[in-house]
C-alpha cells in the first residue's frame, strides 16, 4: 500500500472535480467505515491526485483503513484534464452550469494540448488557441475536435464555444473572489451566460466588483398588465306595448327600459378605426414604469451574511482536506495569527457599532 504522504492534490485538478456537500462526504465515509477498506482505488499521474479527492481525505483521517492506488499514464498536463473532465462528465448528478464548466475545461484543454505541440501546420481545421490560430487535425471520419465534444455530449457546437467562454468566466470569477466557483456550479447563484464571460473580458481589477454585482440576489421582474378587453353589455330591448292591456291592467313596475350603450372598444365595421377609453390608456401607461430604488443597508444584509457562511465553509473544506494544518505546530500558530486578525476587526467594527447608538 503506497504511502499517502506520498500523493498530492493538484489545485488545478481538484478545482475539475465537483466537491461533494457534506452530507456526501459523510455518506461516503460511514460507508467505506462499514465495508472495512475504500473499494474504489485513488487513481494519479506522477503523485498528483487526478482522481479520489475525498477517499484521500477520509484515507488520511482513517489511516487503518486500506486503500489501493492506481497508477495512470500521460504525456502532459493537458491529457490529464482532459482525461478528468471526461471522466466526471460520465457522472449522472451533475448540474447543468457543472457539466457545461466540465465541457468548456475539455475542448480548451484539448486545444491547448494541439498547441503545445511544435511544428504541428496542414490544411486542416483551425481554432484560435491563446489569441492565435492553431490547426486541430480531422479524425479519419473528417471530424473536428469540437464536432466530437459536441457528439459526445449529445450537444451542437454553438453550445461547446459557449461553454468555454462560460468556464474562462467561472474561473475569472472565482480569482477574483474566491468561492464563487462553487456558488456558480452548484446553482446558489444563476448568472446569465452574458454576465459570467463579462467577468474574464473585464480587466482584473474590475473583476471583483463585477463578480460581486453578478451574485447579489435578482429582484422578481414585475408581471406585466394585462390589459382588460372591455365589452359593450347587450342592449335590453323595451316590452313593446301589448294592444289589448289597458293602463289599469299594467304590472305596477315600472316597464324596463333600454340602457344607452357604451362606446363601443373595437371597431364594429372593417377599416373602422378602434375606440379606446382615454382613462384606459393612461393606465396602461402608467403601470409600465416603475420607480428604480437604490440599494440600502437593509437589502445589503444579504452580502455581509453570505461571505460570513463563505468563510466558514471554506475554512472547514480546507480543514477537512488538509488536517495537518490543525495538527502541525508551525501551520496552528499561522492560523491562530489569522483568527487574531479577525479578532481585531470584529472588536474594532463592534466599537464603531457601540458609537454609533
Amino acid at each position: 500500500m503506497m504511502n499517502l504522504n506520498a500523493l498530492k492534490i493538484d489545485p488545478e485538478f481538484q478545482g475539475k472535480i465537483p466537491p461533494l456537500t457534506f452530507e456526501e462526504l459523510n455518506q461516503l465515509e460511514a460507508n467505506i467505515l462499514r465495508d472495512g477498506r475504500i473499494i474504489n482505488p485513488i487513481i494519479v499521474w506522477q503523485g498528483l491526485i487526478v482522481d479520489g479527492h475525498n477517499r484521500y481525505t477520509i484515507a488520511k483521517k482513517h489511516p487503518e483503513i486500506p486503500f489501493t492506488v492506481h497508477e495512470k499514464e500521460f504525456a502532459s498536463r493537458y491529457e490529464a484534464i482532459i482525461w478528468i473532465c471526461k471522466n466526471q462528465l460520465g457522472r449522472r448528478n451533475l448540474t447543468p452550469e457543472q457539466k457545461k464548466y466540465l465541457i468548456g475545461k475539455q475542448y480548451d484543454a484539448e486545444k491547448a494540448s494541439y498547441g503545445a505541440k511544435d511544428g504541428f501546420r496542414g490544411n486542416q481545421y483551425t481554432e484560435v488557441v491563446s489569441g492565435q490560430n492553431v490547426h486541430l487535425p480531422k479524425d479519419a471520419g473528417n471530424e473536428t475536435v469540437r464536432m466530437r465534444i459536441a457528439r459526445e455530449n449529445n450537444i451542437n457546437e454553438r453550445s461547446v464555444r459557449r461553454a468555454e467562454e462560460f468556464s474562462k468566466g467561472v474561473d475569472a470569477a472565482e480569482e477574483a473572489v474566491p468561492g464563487t466557483r462553487q456558488k456558480v456550479l452548484s446553482g446558489e447563484v444563476k448568472p446569465t451566460a452574458a454576465e459570467i464571460a463579462s467577468v474574464a473580458r473585464a480587466p482584473p481589477e474590475e473583476r471583483p466588483a463585477l463578480v460581486a454585482e453578478i451574485c447579489k440576489p435578482k429582484e422578481p421582474k414585475p408581471p406585466k398588465p394585462l390589459a382588460q378587453k372591455q365589452k359593450a353589455p347587450p342592449a335590453i330591448a323595451a316590452p313593446l306595448p301589448d294592444a289589448s292591456t289597458s293602463d289599469e291592467e299594467a304590472p305596477d313596475e315600472e316597464p324596463t327600459s333600454a340602457p344607452a350603450p357604451s362606446e363601443p372598444i373595437f371597431p364594429q365595421k372593417e377599416n373602422e378605426p378602434l375606440k379606446v377609453d382615454r382613462q384606459q390608456i393612461l393606465e396602461i401607461a402608467n403601470n409600465r414604469y416603475h420607480v428604480k430604488q437604490l440599494a440600502n443597508g437593509a437589502a445589503m444584509l444579504c452580502e455581509v451574511s453570505g461571505a460570513a457562511n463563505s468563510m466558514m465553509r471554506r475554512w472547514e473544506s480546507v480543514f477537512r482536506e488538509y488536517p495537518d494544518i490543525l495538527s502541525d505546530a508551525e501551520n496552528r500558530a499561522s492560523v491562530g495569527r489569522t483568527i487574531q486578525k479577525l479578532r481585531d476587526y470584529l472588536k474594532n467594527l463592534e466599537d464603531k457599532m457601540e458609537e454609533l447608538l
